[in-house]
C-alpha cells in the first residue's frame, strides 16, 4: 500500500455538495438506533455473570492440580524441560539469559519465569533468532519473562485455544509483540511492549479474547484486533505509537469477519510516532498521529476511552473501498456497520493532520482538529451524543439506544475449549489457518507475499514449498526473511503446502 490509509477517498473532498446531499452534513432529530439489551444494561436487564467464571479459570490455569514441576535455571534449555513435560506439568524457569526459540506442542503447559530480586528470566534472540515462544498446544499459560531482540514474534500462538498471556516485558520483537493467531478463549493482561514493526498486540482470527491492563508504546500499532469477534480490550495505557487501537478485516484471509469487539476505558493518548512499517504493509498505510482505527469491523463499540492528543484524528471509521491498496475480497463486507460510539473523552486530537484529514476538516466550517472521521457506507451505526465531538461523517447517524457495555464482562467462555480433533485431511488447513496465515493473505501484501504470488511460483510443486519453507534463504529485499519451519513435521509442512496451492479467495 503506498499512502494506504493516509488517502482514504481524498477525491470526495472537493465535492462538498455532494457530501451534504449524501448525509454527511445532514441535521435531522436523531433516531434512537440499536437493541437497548445488546450489552444488557444494568437500565433496562439484570447484569449477567456469564464469562467472570472463565476469566477466574483463565487466571487460574496454571494452578490447576496434577502435574509436576520441572525447574530451569541460567545455562539450560528451556526447550529440554519441554520435551520432557507432560500435560499439565509447570516449567518453572529461574533468572539468566536464555538464547533459543522454545515451541510448545503439548496441552496444559504453564511457563512460569520467577523473579528474584528483581531478576528475571530473558529471553533474548540476539536479532538472529526469529521467535521466542511458539505454541500451538491448548491451555498454554506464560508469564514474568523479558522478550528481546527477536526479528519474528514475542510469543506467537498456533491454533492454541485457553491461553494466558501476562506480566511479559517485550522489546523489539521485530513484526510482532504477542501474536495469537486462530484461538479461542485467551487472556492478554499486564504486559509492557515497545519496539514492534508492526503490532504490538495483534490478535488475528481468533474468538473470546480478552486483552487488558497492558502497557504498549513506541510501536507502529499500539494493539490490533484482526479478523477476530467477541473481544474487549479495555484498560489499556496506549500512547507513542503510529496508530493506537485498530479493529479490522484483512480481505484474503480465511476468517473474512470482525465483529463484536469492545474498546473500553483505555488511554489512548498521543500516538504520534513515526510509521516505522515494512513498506507496503497495511499497517504502514496508517497514518502517524491516529487514535482508534476501524477498518470494515462491524459491531464495535467505543466507550469511556480517553482519546487526547492524537495529531491526526481521535477516531477513524472506514471501509475497505475507501482505504488505498485494500483490494474487496468477495467473501467479506467492506463496511464498518453498527458500530456505537458512547462516552468518551476527546480532547485536541487532529491538530496536525495529514493534508486529505485537514481538507475534510476544513468541510465543517471549523479549525478545529478532527475527534472522529467517518469515511464510507455504514449501516445502524450510532453516536450516543454528538454534540461532544467535532466529527466528520456522522451527523446523520442515530442516538444509540443503549448507553453502557459495563454488565458485559467479558466474553471469555466458562466451559474450556476443548482440544481440536484434527483429522488426517484437515491437517493441512489448520496449519495454513494456525500457521500460514500470520504472514500470508490471498492478493494483499501482509509481512510475506500474497498467496496468488506463491500459488504462481510453485503451481504443481508442493515439496518445493516444503523445501524452502524447511530452510529458507532471503531473495527479496521488499520482505522480511522468513523463519525456518522445520519445527513442523514433514508431514505437516507438506499438507500446509497442499493446502496453500489448492486456496481461493
Amino acid at each position: 500500500m503506498k499512502e494506504g490509509l493516509k488517502n482514504i477517498v481524498i477525491f470526495i473532498v472537493v465535492f462538498i455538495g455532494g457530501l451534504y446531499f449524501g448525509g454527511y452534513f445532514q441535521e435531522q432529530e436523531p433516531q434512537i438506533v440499536g437493541d437497548a439489551n445488546r450489552y444488557q444494561s444494568n437500565n433496562t436487564v439484570e447484569s449477567k455473570s456469564a464469562g467472570v467464571i472463565g476469566l477466574e479459570k483463565l487466571r487460574n490455569q496454571k494452578n490447576l492440580p496434577g502435574g509436576k514441576t520441572i525447574k530451569v535455571t541460567d545455562g539450560q534449555k528451556i526447550q529440554d524441560a519441554v520435551i520432557q513435560a507432560e500435560v499439565g506439568d509447570t516449567i518453572l524457569v529461574y533468572p539468566g539469559t536464555y538464547k533459543e526459540t522454545v515451541y510448545i506442542d503439548k496441552d496444559n503447559i504453564s511457563m512460569i519465569g520467577v523473579i528474584v530480586d528483581s531478576e528475571w528470566p530473558v529471553l533474548n534472540g540476539e536479532h538472529n533468532l526469529n521467535d521466542a515462544f511458539l505454541y500451538s498446544g491448548n491451555g498454554f499459560t506464560v508469564e514474568n519473562f523479558k522478550i528481546i531482540n527477536y526479528k519474528g514474534n514475542g510469543v506467537m500462538g498456533q491454533a492454541g485455544n485457553n491461553f494466558v498471556i501476562r506480566n511479559l516485558h517485550v522489546v523489539d520483537t521485530g513484526v510482532y509483540g504477542i501474536f495469537p493467531e486462530f484461538g479461542t478463549n485467551g487472556l492478554i493482561e499486564n504486559n509492557i511492549l515497545t519496539g514492534i514493526e508492526d503490532a504490538a498486540i495483534y490478535v488475528g482470527m481468533s474468538d473470546n479474547i480478552h486483552v487488558a491492563n497492558n502497557e504498549v508504546y513506541g510501536n507502529v500499532a499500539g494493539i490490533e484486533i484482526e479478523n477476530s469477534r467477541h473481544a474487549i480490550v479495555e484498560d489499556n495505557m496506549v500512547y507513542d505509537n503510529s496508530g493506537g487501537i485498530l479493529v479490522f478485516i484483512t480481505p484474503g484471509l480465511p476468517i473474512k469477519t470482525t465483529f463484536d469487539v469492545i474498546v473500553r476505558n483505555n488511554f489512548v493518548v498521543s500516538n504520534n510516532h513515526v510509521n516505522f512499517a515494512v513498506p507496503g504493509s497495511i499497517v504502514a498505510g496508517v497514518p502517524s498521529g491516529t487514535g482508534i482505527l476501524i477498518m470494515a469491523g462491524d459491531e464495535v463499540t467505543l466507550e469511556d476511552n480517553i482519546i487526547r492528543d492524537n495529531k491526526n484524528a481521535g477516531i477513524i471509521i472506514t471501509d475497505h473501498g475507501n482505504a488505498e491498496g485494500i483490494p474487496l475480497d468477495p467473501g467479506a463486507d467492506p463496511y464498518s456497520d453498527q458500530f456505537a460510539i458512547l462516552n468518551n473523552v476527546m480532547i485536541n486530537n487532529g491538530y496536525d493532520a495529514v493534508d486529505q484529514v485537514k481538507a475534510l476538516a476544513l468541510t465543517t466550517l471549523s479549525t478545529k482538529g478532527l475527534d472522529i472521521i467517518r469515511i464510507g457506507d455504514s449501516k445502524d451505526s450510532c453516536v450516543l451524543d454528538k454534540e461532544q465531538y467535532h466529527s466528520f461523517g456522522v451527523s446523520g447517524f442515530g442516538k444509540c439506544a443503549f448507553t453502557t457495555t459495563a454488565a458485559t464482562t467479558t466474553y471469555l467462555l466458562d466451559e474450556l475449549v476443548q482440544p481440536r480433533e484434527i483429522s488426517k485431511e484437515e491437517r493441512g488447513k489448520m496449519a495454513y489457518y494456525g500457521v500460514c496465515s500470520g504472514c500470508h493473505a490471498y492478493n494483499v501484501k501482509m509481512i510475506g507475499p500474497p498467496v496468488v504470488v506463491l500459488q504462481a511460483m510453485y503451481q504443481d510443486n508442493p515439496q518445493g514449498i516444503v523445501d524452502y519453507i524447511t530452510n529458507p534463504i532471503k531473495k527479496r529485499d521488499d520482505y522480511p526473511e522468513m523463519p525456518p519451519q522445520a519445527y513442523l513435521s514433514e508431514e505437516v509442512r507438506m499438507a500446509a503446502a497442499e493446502f496453500l496451492l489448492t486456496i481461493k479467495n
